[in-house]
């Protein structure tokens, strides 16, 4: 990763928005990064530019620096649900609630930054094919 706290400064302010270079914004970078390996680079099907990553690491780290832990929360099964009805309350679980990924908070904005490059969260598995002959191995 090459994301740095002096990076992340500069991200941030081209955006009007201000970080410190303290203990706590290197904190929330670390976690952020952690958080971008273990949800979206190892998902990816082709190689996304650095600067796409660093973005990405950024918009996380300003998520985990308001919210610390912002992206390692456990959720239960029973906070995966809405109110949906008051008289003889009724809940409705909240899309498909298996899974890690059902669990696992999501940014848009980072969504929308890895999009091109990785495959979907609902499909299968991606495939690489190849043309030619086959070696007969």
């Amino acid at each position: 990763m090459t994301a740095s706290v002096a990076d992340w400064i500069s991200y941030a302010q081209a955006r009007g928005t201000t970080v410190a270079n303290d203990a706590a914004s290197a904190a929330a970078l670390i976690r952020a990064g952690d958080y971008i390996a273990r949800f979206y680079t190892n998902r990816l099907t082709v190689t996304a530019p650095e600067s796409v990553i660093d973005a990405a690491t950024y918009e996380a780290a300003a998520l985990e620096l308001a919210t610390p832990g912002f992206f390692s929360k456990t959720f239960t099964a029973a906070e995966q649900k809405v109110l949906t009805g008051v008289g003889d309350l009724r809940w409705t679980v909240r899309g498909d609630a298996a899974g890690a990924d059902a669990a696992t908070p999501i940014s848009t904005t980072i969504e929308a930054l890895f999009y091109p490059y990785m495959q979907r969260r609902d499909g299968g598995a991606s495939m690489l094919l190849t043309v030619g002959r086959s070696s007969g191995l």
